[in-house]
């Protein structure tokens, strides 16, 4: 039973690579949707010091605790949240999706699948929040992989090698 999560900034390939595995028959869940995440006060170091009450986007972790625990052969998990780092025991490997940020920007205000990053207020502080927040993700990875010159397919799969032990995992 072998539990990869796929992490990442924002516009770094999360969702795309997560739907990638799931179209080629992989037991694959997107953690960034309101089964699995929700809106809360940001008590955080992150928490926008601009805003009355500012809001994180956190993994329901009783809900992904349960789902990395059921029994299974393999399964992928993907998004970023303040309180993964609480789970890393569950996972058996930590992928980073990274992106240099003038990429990052440029998918966030083209892309159609939903509305974060469109805001300028959204853009600058995912711009301040690469700075922060993908350093500790990099510490915690056991695979870095640039997606700004790989196809979804490939990079699902590295992961899918990386998890069956074919690239040194």
């Amino acid at each position: 039973m072998v539990r990869t999560l796929i992490t990442g900034m924002s516009a770094a390939g999360k969702s795309s690579t997560i739907h990638q595995l799931v179209s080629l028959g992989h037991h694959a869940v997107d953690l960034d949707t309101e089964e699995w995440s929700e809106f809360v006060p940001d008590d955080s170091e992150h928490a926008d010091p601009g805003m009355d009450s500012p809001l994180d986007w956190r993994w329901r972790e009783n809900r992904v605790r349960a789902l990395l625990t059921t029994a299974g052969d393999s399964l992928y998990v993907a998004g970023t949240s303040t309180n993964q780092a609480s789970l890393y025991l569950l996972l058996h490997h930590v992928v980073l999706l990274t992106v240099p940020t003038h990429i990052a920007m440029a998918r966030l205000a083209t892309r159609t699948t939903n509305d974060y990053g469109k805001a300028p207020g959204e853009l600058h502080r995912e711009s301040h929040l690469r700075t922060i927040v993908e350093p500790k993700l990099r510490v915690g990875a056991c695979l870095v992989i640039d997606t700004s010159a790989a196809s979804v397919a490939d990079v699902a799969t590295l992961i899918t090698e990386h998890a069956s032990g074919m690239c040194g995992a």
